[in-house]
């Protein structure tokens, strides 16, 4: 690992958003069905918002910029991936409007990372 991607993880840790504030209190310490999960991890050469080791699954928060960075964000994701790990992705809006939501579909691919039969969906958008 660079001594830049290092760098570059304590800079985020440091410089967090709302929004992974508000889903770190819901993630650290084993909250999440006892399942342990690390902030701003480097994996190949990047970092990820979130990483849970065990299920080999990262969790990413996107803000408005990252509208403009889709290709970028697909190379990201590419290279993660190639390290053996999955990655899943919310907006920043949806952690701080649908947390509950945002929990349920991580339970869900930590089911698939443990093999379990997957939970039914939740739908991402209100039906009604």
């Amino acid at each position: 690992m660079s001594n830049f991607t290092k760098m570059t993880a304590r800079r985020l840790r440091a410089q967090r958003t709302s929004a992974e504030d508000l889903l770190w209190q819901q993630l650290r310490n084993r909250h999440l069905d006892g399942w342990k999960f690390r902030r701003q991890v480097p994996i190949a050469g990047c970092v990820a918002d979130f990483a849970c080791e065990a299920a080999r699954l990262t969790i990413e928060l996107d803000g408005k910029h990252h509208v403009e960075q889709v290709e970028l964000d697909a190379v990201r994701r590419a290279k993660i991936e190639a390290a053996g790990y999955i990655e899943i992705r919310f907006t920043n809006d949806e952690v701080r409007s649908r947390l509950d939501w945002v929990l349920e579909e991580i339970r869900r691919a930590l089911d698939t990372a443990r093999g379990d039969e997957m939970r039914p969906p939740v739908f991402r958008f209100d039906r009604s």
